[in-house]
């Protein structure tokens, strides 16, 4: 990464394990669900592109948008990119995701206060 900052991906594994006990694990189901809509996000990608292809074309008749919005109706739910959930590398966690780091709040303060992520300290003022 430019910034300097590691992500949780390149945390080595042993730091990985003592960190994993430390922090409060999500529920297996909710995080294979979202895998499972990984997967379907990259399946249908092409064609949802091609399908948004029509729908923004100013040239393409009434009919053809239509049409496209059908596909649209009838592709999965969860092919739709919006309906994704960023996840904690290390926990899983939903919510309090940091994008910069891939990872949760609470296993950004362990991985901060242990001295493990390169570049981030505690603030003190």
């Amino acid at each position: 990464m430019a910034s300097g900052c590691a992500r949780a991906d390149e945390i080595v594994p042993e730091r990985r394990e003592t960190l994993e006990k430390c922090v409060p694990m999500a529920k297996k189901s909710q995080i294979n669900r979202d895998n499972r809509r990984l997967q379907l996000i990259a399946k249908h990608a092409e064609r949802r592109a091609e399908l948004r292809k029509i729908l923004k074309d100013p040239n393409a008749s009434m009919d053809d948008k239509l049409e496209a919005q059908n596909g649209f109706a009838k592709l999965p739910r969860n092919s739709c990119p919006t309906r994704k959930n960023n996840r904690c590398a290390i926990s899983g966690r939903s919510k309090a995701y940091y994008n910069k780091f891939g990872i949760s709040r609470i296993a950004l303060r362990e991985l901060a206060l242990r001295g493990q992520l390169p570049g981030v300290r505690k603030s003190s003022w």
